[in-house]
């Protein structure tokens, strides 16, 4: 079967490899109707394998066992071709969106409920053990979603859209806040429909004047301000009667865009971090946490919780994930069409799909 493998560095190759072997009991074979390229491949791409979760070629990811190169693409939806022993609830030829990550269910984390950030996971498209960039890939039963009459395309981003939910949730985000979001990329802009389908008003803060107008059209935010050229304290006290947003969202993981942020938020209020930052975040204590009591917290991933409700918005009336597809190429078209397009800076691209049949 056709397959992304990723061997390192600037370096993927589109390769014939033997197709999965029939699923073990507990676990289904999925027929890959379209991935995603993710953040995280765009990572790994341009700095290289990020070792314990995704391996070397001298060093084995601990749980997979295996060494470079990897299949990629851990966003990815399909239909359900085979079923091993003892799967209940999924039969042959249902639609599913895949959950990215498996984790160990032993350690502290696991234990408490956090499985998004076991310290032991293996990620498809990750770590080996199989990936979206591939025409089928055996999976734990227990991480296929079943998405109904949700257009496979659109399943395909169940997993960022649930990365979206979470950051939501761990928010406390609610109907009737003032909300602003730093940064229209793909999770932003996905945070945004997520935060308006809920009742919130969001303002976007972004730079890039076709993603700001793109955000418009899509109706996930009620305003757009350019922070290079205009004054967004200023905007943000007009909208907010002078009070300050609610609630903030770094969706950028640029540091001064963080700052402008904290700035923005009420006494009391919350910023949550999504995005990676560029580099360590200084804040001044005094300013900008003791005398405001501002909230602040992190978040990685999702939980099974997130990806119901993210499968459950998604095919309600409330939002329309297919607006957001800005391109669908095949797997030998990855590097330029794909990949060249989502690192450049200047690009307005929401989620570019693969085909892996094509």
């Amino acid at each position: 079967m056709k397959a992304v493998m990723y061997y390192g560095q600037n370096d993927l190759r589109v390769e014939d490899i033997p197709e999965p072997p029939a699923p073990a009991a507990g676990e289904v074979t999925i027929k890959v109707a379209w991935a995603g390229i993710c953040g995280s491949d765009l990572h790994l791409y341009h700095d290289g394998p990020s070792y314990p979760t995704t391996p070397t070629a001298d060093r084995p990811q601990p749980r997979t066992g295996e060494t470079l190169p990897v299949v990629l693409g851990h966003e990815f939806a399909g239909t359900v071709a085979e079923v091993g022993d003892g799967v209940t609830g999924l039969g042959v030829g249902d639609a599913v969106a895949v959950k990215a990550d498996v984790p160990c269910g032993a350690c502290p984390a696991c234990t408490a409920g956090l499985t998004n950030i076991c310290r032991n996971s293996r990620g498809f498209g990750l770590s080996g053990g199989g990936g979206g960039l591939s025409e089928f890939v055996t999976v734990p039963a227990a991480n296929a979603f079943a998405v109904g009459d949700l257009p496979l395309d659109q399943a395909a981003m169940i997993e960022p859209l649930s990365v979206a939910t979470h950051g939501v949730r761990r928010s406390g985000a609610t109907a009737g806040d003032l909300v602003l979001v730093g940064g229209a990329g793909p999770i932003g802009v996905l945070a945004s429909a997520v935060l308006t389908a809920t009742g919130a008003t969001v303002i976007i803060s972004e730079p890039n004047a076709a993603r700001r107008a793109s955000a418009l059209d899509a109706g996930v935010a009620a305003h757009v301000v350019d922070p290079m050229n205009e004054d967004l304290q200023a905007i943000v006290a007009e909208v907010t009667s002078g009070n300050g947003v609610d609630v903030a969202f770094d969706c950028a993981g640029v540091i001064p865009v963080t700052h402008d942020l904290i700035k923005a938020i009420r006494p009391g209020g919350h910023l949550q971090v999504i995005a990676i930052p560029s580099r360590p975040l200084d804040l001044d204590v005094q300013t900008e946490m003791h005398l405001t009591e501002i909230t602040y917290s992190g978040m990685f991933g999702y939980l099974d919780e997130d990806y119901r409700e993210a499968i459950a918005m998604a095919r309600s009336a409330d939002l329309d994930l297919g607006q957001f597809i800005s391109k669908r190429i095949s797997p030998e078209h990855i590097v330029d069409e794909g990949f060249a397009v989502l690192l450049d800076k200047g690009n307005t691209a929401v989620k570019i799909l693969v085909d892996p049949t094509a």
